[in-house]
């Protein structure tokens, strides 16, 4: 379903000002923590007010300022899956899923139906205490889910869970998401999370969003310094213009040939896995001799930490296979940075 959002509201530390739209996609809102997710969500749903603007979801107002519309949240066939679910834990899965069910005649009939599709069964008489933390997403998802909205809100749903139940819920909330068939909209500070359930991404920082793209293209070509530190971009140097057409990554203290013309362009930035090694007398544009200054073992591979100028102020990181760097390493390396990979950042 169609979901138009245009509206402000005053923060304490900033503004919110946000324009998108959406349908029968999931779009994720990739933010740090604080810049205005979690409140576009609440306005959404309608448990906050906006100052101003207008809210559409499939040709019905939901609200609009200029009109003086504000539906209430029971009105606005809107599910919205908080951070830690919000079960009630004194109640029952059978119980929990009853109280969100709108019309109370047709119970009977959908209880056992959502149980059976959220694979609840054997689970009714339980409390949530007794369940896991992918058990109690699907019961507060089944409550959600059971009175049919048109557009389901998912607000950091795996912030409750511990980083190895992450990956088999996300296949999960996959499936049902492809079930449910309509709009979606995630919220979320984790590039890989959005990247594997989102369809596109838009950016936000300190409450409006800088970038929306498909998430292909936003990891691509992230346009702004935001967009790149977000979707995992480690690099980043102010930049100058030179008069050759050149650019001067200047907290590496390196002039380098950028993809193309630096334009509104304020910073430089390349990917950790993107830096090359450069062979022996290899000629070309964006060699640098760099000297090693700390290597940081993960577990499949090395974080090779680089000054490439005498005049830099911030290290370059390189990450790299083990096999790799067991073949390269030294006090000194030579690495190319590929005119391809750099990725020309606006403020």
């Amino acid at each position: 379903m169609a979901l138009l959002v245009d509206i402000e509201k005053k923060l304490r530390d900033f503004s919110l000002k946000v324009s998108f739209e959406a349908d029968r996609e999931v779009l994720a809102l990739l933010g740090a923590s604080g810049c205005g997710k979690s409140m576009t969500l609440k306005c959404i749903a309608g448990i906050e007010k906006p100052d101003q603007g207008r809210i559409e979801l499939d040709g019905v107002v939901l609200y609009d300022s200029e009109k003086h519309v504000n539906l209430p949240p029971q009105q606005r066939k809107v599910g919205y899956l908080f951070q830690q679910y919000a079960l009630f834990p004194n109640m029952t899965v059978t119980q929990n899923i009853r109280c969100g069910i709108r019309d109370k005649k047709r119970a009977a009939e959908v209880l056992p139906e959502i149980i059976a599709a959220m694979h609840l069964t054997g689970l009714e008489e339980a409390h949530p205490n007794r369940l896991s933390g992918g058990q109690q997403q699907r019961v507060a998802l089944a409550r959600i889910l059971v009175n049919e909205p048109q557009l389901l809100l998912l607000d950091e749903p795996f912030s409750a869970l511990d980083s190895q139940l992450r990956f088999q819920l996300e296949e999960e909330l996959r499936r049902t998401i492809a079930r449910f068939g309509k709009t979606v909209l995630l919220v979320s500070h984790n590039r890989d999370e959005v990247f594997r359930l989102a369809d596109r991404i838009a950016v936000m920082n300190r409450g409006l969003v800088e970038v929306c793209a498909s998430k292909k293209a936003l990891f691509a070509e992230p346009l702004t310094r935001t967009g790149a530190f977000l979707t995992g971009c480690q690099n980043i140097s102010s930049l100058e213009k030179l008069p050759d057409g050149r650019i001067r990554a200047v907290d590496w203290g390196v002039n380098l040939n950028p993809p193309r013309e630096a334009d509104r362009a304020s910073f430089v930035g390349i990917r950790m896995q993107d830096i090359r090694p450069a062979g022996p007398g290899e000629k070309g544009n964006n060699i640098l001799f760099c000297r090693v200054e700390e290597e940081i073992e993960n577990p499949f591979s090395v974080t090779v930490m680089l000054r490439c100028g005498e005049k830099s102020t911030a290290l370059l990181g390189w990450e790299l296979d083990k096999e790799a760097w067991s073949a390269l390493r030294g006090e000194t390396v030579c690495i190319r940075l590929p005119e391809e990979s750099l990725l020309l950042l606006e403020e």
